[in-house]
């Protein structure tokens, strides 16, 4: 296992102990409504995942905010009866936006045709669904369904893990990242150490310019 690994961890805790990053107050965790039914607020979970890659929180945010404000709703059922290219109007900022209207689409579809209009509780049917990689197939099953099945890394997660020395995948995708910290990371870690991380990433440990001179692991970082 790599050096300092839990001094690192534990610096991190204490640095994002105020929960005040992007990601606190507009993850998916917060987007949804809680008079919905579970059902649906799982669904709010998926879409706001879709809508997350290559977009920030708040555009993220907004967006979702919108869909959950249409006359049907944001539910399989809406999203299934609205065209494509509706829906990518609603929540145009995001990034692919366009393309994003198609996969929520065709994903209400599947829900309603394969899964009851609910959200898979496995890794193996999320992957199925149009546009839901394995890092928001793995926060979905944390969030959605309560259920930690591994580790969600997004490129926040991949810099910071190659940074601190905790693998060696930098020049590699984020899949080889979750691989290699599932080898060696407790498990009782995994559910923690998404929101630990990203929120670190933007307030902290920047991809440009990252704090070094305000981060309390400045002293056993190799990156610093």
């Amino acid at each position: 296992e790599p050096a300092y690994w839990r001094q690192h961890i534990d610096n991190i805790r204490h640095m994002r102990r105020h929960r005040n990053a992007p990601v606190d107050s507009m993850g998916c965790e917060t987007l949804t409504d809680p008079n919905t039914p579970p059902a649906v607020a799982r669904f709010h979970v998926l879409v706001s995942l879709m809508l997350s890659s290559q977009t920030k929180d708040a555009m993220t945010a907004a967006a979702t905010r919108r869909l959950q404000a249409l006359p049907g709703g944001l539910t399989p059922k809406s999203m299934a009866s609205m065209e494509p290219e509706a829906i990518a109007q609603v929540i145009y900022g995001v990034g692919f936006w366009r393309r994003k209207g198609e996969y929520i689409h065709k994903t209400a579809k599947i829900l309603l045709a394969e899964h009851n209009g609910d959200v898979p509780a496995t890794i193996a049917e999320l992957v199925k669904l149009p546009g839901v990689g394995m890092k928001m197939a793995q926060i979905a099953m944390a969030v959605a369904h309560n259920t930690v099945t591994g580790i969600g890394i997004d490129v926040h997660c991949h810099r910071i893990a190659n940074r601190l020395a905790w693998c060696d995948t930098a020049q590699k995708t984020p899949e080889h990242t979750r691989v290699a910290l599932e080898r060696w990371l407790p498990r009782e870690l995994w559910g923690e150490i998404n929101l630990l991380l990203v929120g670190f990433g933007q307030q902290i440990c920047l991809p440009r310019g990252p704090k070094c001179h305000s981060c309390l692991n400045r002293d056993i970082c190799p990156a610093a």
